[in-house]
Parts: structure tokens; C-alpha cells; sequence
């Protein structure tokens, strides 16, 4: 939801990998198939129509290693019969690139790290339900078939199921045996044909849609009728497209779906206001919120919950109000990630006056209102979390401190990034007294207070350089870290340190882009697998890698 720009980079990408559910995917059964002989010696290979008096259009079909531009396989597994399932004939882009905010704010959460596809059963287990030795159109066995046509997506499987009576046949039980759909709507997408396509799947039960076009009620009211058992949804939303859907109306949607458990939106720009209630609903994420009127939640099961709201300074949203409410009737959460400038002191005893005994994992993002006596009341009342996100807030080495003494037996993931008051020895304190983290981001933390400076704008010129000279040695910072068990690492926009020195023998992932300051005797005592670095420190790390 990942990149490895930052989560807190906020036009970024979705922070230490997000990793995206798996590629554009839907899981099918072997349900309700019944063998039949078919006169396969008589069919064209190439198309399937019979070979008297037919001179085939088709080319000839290409070499085992070349490409098919057409099908977008899924990831092969021994346990997995997963196929591609996206309405454009290439693959989609990545999802961090069809919004600009969400997924790098929630990148370093558990969750983004969820994988969608899942296990349908194995040939072996189906032997009486398939004929494997029965032959299919072209001589084709009948497996082979449903092992080829299952990996189309969803516009190659309606051309497939045009070719001939034995494909079509084959293509209506993959339809109908679909749990999983992920599907993209052009700009010019018709509703009709969204809806004729999810009535191809009464057995659907997580759909995931990445919408270009415009996004309505009537859209909910198309899912919600063709997809009975619908148990999760997600809805994507290009920048070119709105999502126009008010609260009143996303209300009603999770009324009705009693079976749905997860609910991930995004642009719920236009919401107003909503009352979700759900005795089903276990995750929540909304995206671009703005000033909502209410925000009342009755779902008892709740265990997961990411809202983010925009940026823009305008917003009337009443946090207190909602994260006490959302303390209150959601007393089963264990992940919570909030977004929002107008992140408070006051927001956050909220919070900490609800005593979420489950609660594992917070991520409090933007708030600059955030401090250190914020810090005190999350460490008092929380001493279980093991991901703490306080990025973009005013908290300083004391807070450090105070993390350190309450959590150093749960705490494996720590993001302080977009911290001004944070310095490396708060940073090297925190990775000496922390044994059991594993991923720590400072992106921005440690900045160049000299690429903040006015212009000179008439001053001189040589004074200000003299100056500079003079309190070089207060500006850069050096950084020393020796962990056993840190993984992932991100510094990036440190433009502040001018020394690093690394003893990580498990770090596998560093950020280093911006860094622009490193001096080239930086010593690396790791095994680095990824590195993020821009061009002005390659140098740096192209002479420290010789020593190594």
C-alpha cells in the first residue's frame, strides 16, 4: 500500500516495501467440471474450429521463451492455481503510482504486507471431478485447458470463451468457480459491463477494483447486488478520476454487507460525514478525507483501521471527538494508523483514555502538535506496541528516551521520520537500548539547517560564508549504530550527517538518497541487499564499499 522513497515523503511511495498484494490475481475452484470426449484430432491447434475447409488467421503460436504481451501469469506455487485478472492487456502500474499519499503513509504498518492471493486445491485432490486424460478442443487435454484459459484476464477469457463451444464451456465454470477478482475500469467503461462481468462470478469474495473512471452510488449498488458473499473490497482511484460517493450512502453499503469484513477505499474527498455500522468489519481503511461532519463507528469486530486525511488547512474534522468515539465502540483494535496535520495533544489522550488493551501497532502521522508529554501518555498506557509511527511530529531525544524505557521488550519497528527535534544521539540511543528492532526510519530527521537559510538578498556575502565556516562542526552530525537484529534502515534526507558508521550484520535494506553530505570514509560493517541512493552520494558509497 510501497518505493524506497519513504511513507512519510508523503508523494512518495509506500515506505520499506510495500509490498502490494500479489499482482493482479483471481483464485478459482474446480467445482461442478464433468468430462466429455471431445473429437480434438478434427480441430484446428491454433483456434479450435474444425480443420475441414478452414485456413486458420491465427499465428502461429509463439516459442516457449518469448513474451506474451496479453496474459500477466501469476507467481507459480505447488498449492496455488491463481490466474492474472486485469482488463488491460499489459500489466497495471504499481499501486503506489496511482495515488500520491496513502500508501507511503501507511507503509511501514503490518498490513501493506498482506498478500491477496489464495490457495485453490490441487489437481491431485480433484482427480474425480477432471478427466485428465480426456482431450479438449485441438486435441488439448481437458487440464491443460482450465490450466491455460484460468491464467487469461478477464477480457481474454471472454475472447477465449468466443473460439469454440469446448472454451466456452471451460471459461463459464472459471467464471462461476472466481472467489477472487482484481479488474481495471477504463475511463470509458461502461457500468453495464462492470456488472456483467461480476454476474459472471456468483462465488465472489474479495474484488478489487482500480477505477479511471468517475466513482458512484451506482457503482455500490452494482457490487452489492452481483456479489451477495462479498466479503472484502477495495477500490482504487486514479488521479484523473473522483470518487463521488457520500457517507450516507457508504453507510448503507456496509449495512447491507453482512458478510464483509474489509473495506478499503480511496478520494473519499466528498464523504461529508458516516456512520458505519457492522458487526462483520474487521478492516477499515479510508483515504483523503476532508472536513467530515461526523464520524461515528459501531463495529465491535473492528481490528484494524486507517484513516487519512488531506492536507489542506481548511479541514473542520473533529479528531478528538472521533478517536474517542473510535476508542469507545472499537475496543478490539490492534492496528491503528491516522494521518492528519491536525494530529494533537489532545487527540492523543483521547486515545490513550479508550485503553485499547489489543493494541499493537500505532502510527500517529503529521501531527506536529505531537510531543514529548504525548509520548509520556502513549508509553503509560500502551506497553505492548511493537510499531510505534510518530513521524512528522515534535517529539525529541527525551521522547526517545521515554520509548526506550517502556518498550524495550516489544518494540520492533520505530519510523521517527520528518522529526526536526530528533538528533543521531537520540537515534543512537534508541537502536543500543531497543535489542529487539528491526526496522528504523529517520528519513528527514537529521537535515542541513544551511539548506533552509534565506537568500543573502543583499547581505555579504563573505560574512555569511565565514559564518558558516564557524559553526560547520554544529551542523553535521555523526551517526553510530551496532545492532544485531536491524533490518531495514531508511536516512534518507539526512542531509545533516557527514558520518556513518554501521555494525548491522542483518541490515539487508538501506536508505541513503539525499545524503548528500556523507564524507567517502563511512564504514559499513553489513550485508546489504537493497540501497537507495541518489546520485550525489555514489561516489561515497562506491569508495567505502572497496573496504569493506
Amino acid at each position: 500500500m510501497h518505493p524506497h522513497p519513504h511513507p512519510h515523503h508523503h508523494h512518495h511511495q509506500p515506505h520499506i516495501s510495500p509490498a502490494t498484494p500479489g499482482g493482479s490475481t483471481a483464485s478459482f475452484d474446480y467445482n461442478n467440471r464433468h468430462s466429455k470426449k471431445q473429437r480434438g484430432s478434427y480441430n484446428c491447434g491454433r483456434c479450435g474450429l474444425p480443420k475441414k475447409g478452414h485456413v486458420c488467421h491465427l499465428p502461429p503460436p509463439p516459442a516457449a521463451d518469448s513474451p506474451v504481451a496479453v496474459v500477466t501469469p501469476a507467481p507459480t506455487s505447488s498449492s496455488s492455481a491463481v490466474a492474472a485478472a486485469s482488463l488491460s492487456s499489459s500489466r497495471p502500474p504499481p499501486p503506489s503510482s496511482v495515488r500520491h499519499q496513502s500508501s507511503n503513509l501507511r507503509r511501514a504498518l503490518s498490513f501493506d504486507d498482506i498478500d491477496m492471493r489464495c490457495d485453490s486445491p490441487e489437481l491431485g485432490e480433484l482427480g474425480s471431478e477432471l478427466d485428465l486424460d480426456g482431450s479438449g478442443p485441438g486435441g488439448l487435454p481437458s487440464s491443460c485447458t482450465w490450466e491455460v484459459l484460468r491464467r487469461l484476464p478477464p477480457a481474454g477469457l471472454l475472447a477465449a470463451a468466443a473460439v469454440c463451444k469446448g472454451w466456452r464451456d471451460t471459461a463459464k465454470r472459471l467464471w462461476r468457480a472466481a472467489e477472487e477478482l482484481r479488474i481495471r475500469v477504463p475511463p470509458r467503461a461502461q457500468l453495464g459491463f462492470v456488472g456483467s462481468v461480476l454476474q459472471k462470478c456468483p462465488g465472489l469474495v474479495r474484488l478489487s477494483l482500480r477505477m479511471e473512471s468517475d466513482v458512484e452510488a451506482t457503482m455500490l449498488a452494482c457490487i452489492a447486488f452481483s456479489c451477495p458473499n462479498l466479503e472484502s473490497m477495495e477500490i482504487c482511484i486514479s488521479e484523473s478520476a473522483v470518487n463521488r460517493i457520500t457517507g450516507d450512502e457508504l453507510g448503507r453499503f456496509v449495512a447491507d454487507k453482512r458478510c464483509l469484513t474489509s473495506l478499503k477505499m480511496e478520494g473519499c474527498s466528498n464523504l461529508g460525514g458516516f456512520v458505519l455500522c457492522s458487526s462483520s468489519l474487521s478492516t477499515l481503511w479510508l483515504s483523503d478525507l476532508h472536513s467530515l461532519s461526523k464520524m461515528v463507528f459501531n463495529c465491535p469486530n473492528m481490528r484494524e483501521i486507517s484513516l487519512e486525511f488531506s492536507w489542506q488547512e481548511n479541514d473542520i474534522t473533529d479528531l478528538v471527538g472521533m478517536v474517542d468515539n473510535m476508542g469507545r465502540s472499537c475496543s478490539r483494535l490492534q492496528n491503528i494508523h491516522i494521518a492528519s496535520v491536525r494530529l494533537s495533544h489532545a487527540a492523543v489522550l483521547a486515545l490513550t483514555a479508550a485503553n485499547l488493551r489489543s493494541l499493537r501497532m500505532l502510527s500517529l502521522v503529521l501531527g506536529a502538535g505531537i510531543t514529548d508529554a504525548s509520548v509520556a501518555a502513549i508509553s503509560s498506557c500502551y506497553s505492548k506496541l511493537e510499531l510505534l509511527d510518530l513521524s512528522g511530529s515534535s517529539i525529541s531525544d527525551s521522547g526517545i528516551g521515554m520509548i526506550c524505557n517502556v518498550l524495550p521488550g516489544t518494540l520492533s519497528r520505530l519510523l521517527l521520520a520528518l522529526c526536526p527535534n530528533v538528533t543521531s544521539s537520540g537515534i543512537q540511543f534508541a537502536t543500543a537500548q531497543l535489542p529487539h528492532l528491526e526496522l528504523m526510519d529517520c528519513g528527514m530527521t537529521i537535515c542541513d539547517p544551511s539548506s533552509d537559510s534565506p537568500s543573502s538578498g543583499g547581505s555579504n556575502e563573505f560574512e555569511l560564508q565565514t559564518t558558516f565556516e564557524n559553526k560547520l562542526h554544529l551542523i553535521y552530525q555523526k551517526l553510530i549504530i551496532k545492532h544485531a537484529r536491524l533490518k531495514k534502515l531508511s536516512l534518507w534526507g539526512c542531509s545533516g550527517l557527514d558520518a556513518l558508521c554501521l555494525n548491522c550484520p542483518k541490515l539487508n535494506d538501506l536508505n541513503l538518497n539525499s545524503c548528500k553530505n556523507l564524507h567517502p570514509d563511512c564504514s559499513f560493517n553489513v550485508r546489504v541487499w537493497k540501497v537507495y541512493m541518489q546520485q550525489d552520494v555514489i561516489n561515497c558509497w562506491l569508495q567505502t564499499s572497496k573496504t569493506r
